[in-house]
């Protein structure tokens, strides 16, 4: 019985030896971390724990992306292990702030047909990276019931205090009885866009919608169309009822018939995290009975009214990363599409494929994409109008 106590004493010495023996070996563990000097981050942009760190006596086990979507302090704690391989925490503290001013979509001039009862404040895009709504204000004056040039000054104003000032002139006019010539129709002929981008790492293809009315797929088959984006349909306005593109199904069965890879599109008027969502589900209940190979594209394009949508751009950016995740939830690959200039100065970084619109024979935009939509008065038989011709880039 007295060796059996004694054992067990034994036994708990040696466990409490054990655990007192790691506790002062990770509280008197070696830490040596160099910062930078600058702790501030950009809201909504993406750095790494290891960013921030100019050396370390170890490995970070795990160096996650800072969340960046509130301003203000914010304490980063992580974990490493030291060169004694000895597991340890530490942390650091940064600023979240928004140093970025907010954009004013307006050039040199502006005009306007005399008599308007538009308010230019609402009229032109003046949005911001961080908040839904900056002060939008004009500087000069102007009579909108006067014919004349206005030199005036467009202003404006975010919470963090970031300006931005544009000068234009308003051009008040009368408008003219004459209608003037319409411009000769042009055509790009599919061959030849082929002909320019069609190689081993690519795919040519178009997307259509019921403006293509009945298409010939045997046709554009023949012609070499290798993939076709089709619009789904769309809701009529922001939280209107869901509708199906007329030329859907048909365009969805031909391209199953005769083998042609596809994705599809949906035209978005969504104005939150809610709507995207849904809209994503409905997207979802209408494709599964088809073979779908290609992404799932969503297109938000309301600019003239964005200002009647307040919502910030890292809130636009949200939304459509809600739609695009949610596809991708249920199995589908998700892409954003959008012009070149608007990707540029309004959408937010985001993790998905980017389906780029920019008409132009060799585009300078300088981010990534994986579609370049290049022209919208493409020519290609089995479609008697014109339609949008996409290069594809495909990975090897």
């Amino acid at each position: 019985m007295k060796k059996i106590i004694g054992f067990v004493g034994l036994l708990l010495l040696l466990i409490l030896s054990y655990f007192l023996y790691n506790y002062f070996r990770i509280k008197y563990a070696k830490i040596e971390v160099t910062l930078v000097e600058n702790l501030t981050l950009e809201f909504s942009e993406k750095k790494h724990v290891s960013d921030y760190i100019t050396s370390i006596n170890g490995k970070i086990i795990d160096d996650y992306i800072i969340d960046s979507t509130e301003l203000g302090k914010k304490e980063v704690a992580f974990t490493f292990i030291n060169d004694d391989h000895i597991k340890v925490k530490y942390s650091y503290t940064i600023e979240v702030v928004d140093t970025v001013e907010p954009l004013i979509w307006l050039g040199s001039s502006y005009s306007v047909p005399v008599g308007s009862d538009i308010h230019l404040t609402d009229k032109i895009l003046c949005g911001d990276n961080y908040d839904s709504r900056p002060n939008c204000y004009i500087e000069g004056n102007y009579d909108l019931n006067t014919v004349g040039t206005y030199p005036l000054v467009f202003k404006a104003i975010d919470s963090s205090g970031n300006e931005e000032s544009v000068a234009f002139d308003l051009n008040v006019y009368q408008p003219s009885n004459t209608e003037k010539p319409a411009s000769p129709k042009t055509t790009t002929a599919y061959n030849d866009i082929v002909s320019k981008h069609k190689n081993e790492t690519t795919k040519i293809g178009i997307d259509v919608s019921s403006w293509q009315g009945t298409i010939d797929f045997e046709k554009i088959k023949n012609a070499g169309v290798e993939f076709i984006m089709v619009r789904v349909g769309g809701t009529r306005g922001t939280n209107g009822e869901y509708f199906l593109d007329k030329q859907f199904k048909r365009n969805m069965e031909e391209a199953n018939k005769y083998g042609i890879d596809v994705g599809v599109y949906f035209y978005s008027y969504s104005d939150s995290l809610e709507g995207a969502k849904k809209d994503a589900e409905w997207v979802v209940e209408q494709i599964r009975d088809y073979k779908v190979t290609l992404p799932i594209a969503f297109d938000w394009e309301e600019w003239a009214y964005f200002n009647d949508y307040n919502m910030s751009f890292f809130g636009l950016t949200n939304m459509a990363d809600v739609f695009l995740s949610t596809i991708e939830a249920a199995g589908y690959q998700g892409m954003l599409y959008s012009s070149k200039l608007y990707l540029e100065k309004v959408w937010l970084e985001t993790d998905y494929d980017t389906w780029l619109a920019h008409y132009t024979e060799q585009t300078n935009y300088e981010g990534t994409y994986k579609m370049w939509q290049l022209c919208d008065n493409g020519k290609v038989d089995g479609i008697e109008g014109p339609v949008d011709i996409n290069v594809m880039y495909i990975d090897n």
